[in-house]
């Protein structure tokens, strides 16, 4: 489900002080990258990725197939980081960006 405008604006609030919990390099989109970035949005919902890859064009290929793989929504993009976002069903409160900053 595409977030709305609100929510856009909410989950960058949240994101700008957040840290970039996964890296990906020239070796791109890796069994281990994926397994990480699935294991970080069931803990946290809401991410920032560091795409260090130095063409604008590679790293907007790289972000869409890590969102289409990842099942999540890209919320912002900013030169070589992006902020995603993939719902949990079940959120831990302690570790969820979400609900830590909901209020």
């Amino acid at each position: 489900m595409p977030l709305t405008q609100e929510q856009r604006k909410q989950f960058k609030a949240i994101g700008h002080h957040l840290k970039p919990v996964l890296m990906i390099a020239e070796n791109g989109l890796s069994e281990g990258v994926m397994a990480e970035l699935d294991r970080a949005l069931n803990d946290h919902e809401l991410i920032k990725i560091q795409v260090r890859v130095a063409e604008r064009e590679d790293r907007r290929a790289i972000i869409e197939a890590l969102c289409t793989a990842g099942s999540c929504e890209l919320v912002q993009s900013i030169g070589k980081v992006a902020l995603v976002y993939r719902k949990n069903p079940k959120p831990n409160r302690n570790l969820s960006n979400i609900s830590r900053n909901a209020g």
